[in-house]
């Protein structure tokens, strides 16, 4: 069983009956003994970048839910590395945050593009220990993130399709709905 590690993704296991992590497939940005921080990548909204803040060229940048914590916080991660000063690597290929400003003007020129960026509210976050007790308690499957996982727009069926991919006794899982007692 693989342990959480900064770069690494957390898929919420089926039986997680968590309205914000139901479903949830999670890039860890951060990782260390003190805290974890992720972005959960399939919880799309309706709301483009523009939308929400002045001075962004029209554009169809989705706004997606990073997690419950300081929902009115902006994160990002990007393919842009070094083009975007005070970039941290997460994984070979993919980086969260760096200077804003240069952003905006990226978008301004038309030098960045939808499936380099994405944008986040809030974000997900674990005390010291909270995470690495969380996945004991089989609450997360944790897997090695890939580039084309955390940069496609996804929605709600990436769960899904990670967990068709995985043991049989997850993969049954995979069309449960929110309520099963419903069904």
């Amino acid at each position: 069983m693989l342990k959480a590690k900064k770069g690494r993704l957390l898929i919420s296991e089926p039986s997680l009956n968590d309205n914000v992590f139901f479903k949830s497939v999670v890039l860890l940005t951060h990782h260390n003994d003190e805290e974890s921080i992720g972005l959960i990548l399939n919880h799309p909204t309706k709301v483009n970048l523009n939308e929400i803040l002045n001075d962004i060229p029209l554009s169809d940048l989705p706004i997606y839910i990073g997690g419950p914590v300081e929902k009115q916080s902006l994160h990002f991660i990007h393919t842009l590395g070094s083009i975007i000063p005070n970039s941290k690597q997460i994984i070979d290929g993919i980086y969260f945050g760096g200077d804003f400003e240069t952003v905006i003007q990226l978008m301004h020129d038309k030098k960045i593009t939808k499936n380099e960026i994405r944008f986040f509210v809030g974000y997900s976050g674990w005390e010291a220990e909270q995470l690495n007790n969380e996945i004991r308690d089989d609450a997360w499957i944790v897997q090695t993130a890939k580039n084309e996982l955390c940069m496609n727009y996804s929605t709600p069926k990436l769960w899904s399709d990670i967990i068709k991919t995985k043991k049989m006794e997850h993969a049954i899982w995979a069309n449960m709905p929110k309520d099963p007692s419903l069904n």
